[in-house]
């Protein structure tokens, strides 16, 4: 799924809105998760999941080609974790 893709189903799913209207909705959703994941803060979408950072701190490594020890730089990783809810939805058994 592609941001133009949700885009669409934003555009079908909530009458009167022009497709122009309905891409500065999902712009404005992701520039704000964006700017607060930037700021540290957590994002909590109920019925879906928690976004996150965290902080590695610097460790060494190997170059798998060449063997030689390296240093892996200090960095934040996003992570996610799904709710109960998403979970559950996913692993639903389809019948058949």
């Amino acid at each position: 799924m592609t941001k133009a893709d949700l885009v669409e189903i934003v555009y079908e799913k909530i009458g009167g809105l022009s497709k122009k209207e309905s891409q500065d909705i999902v712009e404005a959703i992701f520039e704000t998760m964006k700017a607060n994941l930037k700021e540290g803060e957590k994002i909590k979408i109920s019925g879906f999941g928690n976004f996150t950072l965290r902080d590695k701190r610097p460790r060494k490594g190997r170059n798998p080609q060449t063997g030689d020890d390296i240093q892996i730089t200090a960095r934040r990783v996003l992570t996610f974790r799904p709710s109960q809810i998403l979970k559950s939805y996913i692993n639903e058994v389809k019948p058949s």
